[in-house]
């Protein structure tokens, strides 16, 4: 029996998860430390560093705490996966020393870079580039924005003396005293800087931004043997880091999304979907990003992603705003009480539409609403709207590939509501696998570390522990839902609706 354990840590924006797990991809024990953001005017969003850093050391501390007090031999902790929240970077000099705060992937500060960009006629060079659209999601334009605005910045960019990482190089540089400066293939793939076909830094994109003297980590598979570290003392002896994934995609191979067809859906505030493309970019004429899947030694897959804007936060404001309900475990009964939609539908273009559409200056919508309708009719509507809006995002993946969905896996807060879940089944016509893990970031950060390091022996292997998950039942007759969703592309469009 193979005792030995990985160690997974889980950098998100809000909070830091330490998660052990064994042999057989259980977790064995969990802890979470808060992080705090600090949100600011004009649309600013950082966080500090350092408070980053030792975020991430209270949380591994508390785990390996909470491992020993129930009896556990930390000495069979081998290795360590490391998965984190994509954009956000961290600028340091040479000394190590954070040249600013980090700037976070939800900061809108550069907006004004990218319309620069836009007018200037790159929108083309750059998506067949890096697979990416021009916005402030993205690494590039806020390291633009800060070489032009602070002074400390564009100095150490000019002089060579500016050193570049997404928070798992952050991360990996520190815990390993300046010894490892790397990324992934996946982290890099989220910056503007990285191009596809090459797998390197473009040097054309990075001069074209005014930042050829930056200094960029070097780009590893997600899978790797990153370094070594003992995490400042908390371990009695070093293990080495042998994965780290963004957060998004890690939670892709988790799922395990090994294959071309295979897809996750992060079912959350908005909604992220990563279908498996494959081992060849493809650029997108259907409004989704071109990114890294996950990688390994001698292997790359792509995805294509669709980000979704209002899922749960729709719900959301059906609660705090328009008090239809008090908990949103409510709303499932709710939408279940009426048989029929009544030809009410929700558009929840709150902050505009994203994937497929992009139309961001959109604003949301409820139609179709009559004397005989009532909160239930709106509830059941706001749902079906996270339904309509995943099918949306497939079927463009599936136009833009030609790689049918083989099945599609979800997880997120929303797949505790049963309605959702049994009437994208209905609709989507594909199996939807909903597993019992939540922590499905840390758990592919686990599997890529275990991969490396031999505790896993490839994905036969990976495949042979997953919890054998049924595909979620639906009883929904699916001929009706297909005509609800023509209904849908009918509002989307600003057609008539004819019932």
């Amino acid at each position: 029996m193979d005792t030995s354990l990985i160690l997974a840590i889980d950098q998100g924006t809000s909070s830091t998860k330490s998660i052990i797990f064994d042999a057989n991809g259980k977790a064995i024990a969990k802890t979470s430390e808060p992080l705090k953001t600090y949100y600011l005017d004009a649309g600013f969003v950082e966080q500090n560093p350092e408070e980053i850093y030792q975020n991430v050391l209270a949380s591994v501390s508390k785990c390996i705490s909470a491992f020993e007090g129930d009896g556990g031999d930390v000495n069979n902790v081998k290795v360590c996966g490391i998965s984190n929240q994509r954009e956000t970077f961290v600028v340091w000099d040479k000394t190590g020393r954070p040249l600013y705060n980090a700037i976070v992937w939800q900061c809108k500060r550069s907006i004004e870079i990218c319309k620069q960009l836009k007018d200037k006629g790159l929108e083309k060079t750059i998506k067949s580039k890096t697979g990416l659209i021009i916005d402030p999601y993205f690494s590039a334009t806020k390291l633009i924005w800060l070489y032009q605005n602070v002074a400390t910045i564009r100095e150490a960019v000019d002089t060579g003396n500016a050193f570049f990482g997404t928070i798992d190089t952050w991360l990996l540089f520190r815990l390993t005293n300046g010894n490892s400066y790397f990324t992934d293939h996946t982290n890099a793939s989220r910056t503007m800087f990285f191009n596809l076909s090459s797998l390197e830094w473009d040097r054309e994109l990075l001069n074209l931004f005014g930042l050829s003297k930056l200094n960029l980590p070097e780009i590893k598979p997600s899978s790797y043997v990153f370094g070594k570290t003992n995490f400042e003392g908390l371990l009695s002896h070093a293990i080495s880091i042998c994965s780290m994934i963004g957060d998004s995609q890690a939670a892709a191979f988790g799922e395990g999304c090994f294959y071309p067809g295979t897809a996750k859906a992060t079912l959350g505030t908005g909604c992220s979907i990563l279908m498996n493309i494959g081992s060849k970019a493809k650029e997108s004429n259907k409004g989704m990003i071109t990114t890294i899947c996950w990688s390994a030694e001698g292997r790359v897959d792509y995805a294509f992603e669709g980000v979704i804007v209002s899922c749960g936060s729709t719900v959301e404001w059906m609660k705090n705003e328009l008090a239809l309900f008090t908990d949103s475990k409510e709303t499932s009964a709710m939408a279940n009480s009426i048989s029929h939609n009544n030809g009410v539908y929700l558009v929840p273009a709150f902050s505009g539409l994203g994937a497929p559409y992009w139309q961001m200056h959109r604003k949301a919508t409820i139609t179709g609403l009559t004397f005989d309708c009532n909160k239930n009719h709106i509830v059941r509507a706001a749902l079906e709207s996270i339904a309509y809006q995943v099918k949306d995002v497939l079927v463009a993946m599936e136009e833009d590939t030609g790689i049918g969905l083989s099945e599609l896996m979800v997880n997120g807060g929303l797949t505790s509501n049963q309605f959702v879940l049994q009437f994208m089944a209905a609709l989507i016509d594909s199996p939807i696998i909903k597993r019992d893990m939540a922590d499905v970031s840390a758990l592919g950060a686990a599997y890529l570390a275990g991969l490396k390091s031999g505790i896993y022996k490839d994905f036969d292997h990976l495949i042979s522990i997953r919890e054998n998950n049924k595909p979620v039942a639906t009883f929904l007759n699916k001929q009706q839902l297909e005509g609800y969703y023509h209904e849908w592309k009918a509002v989307i469009f600003g057609e008539e609706i004819k019932i």
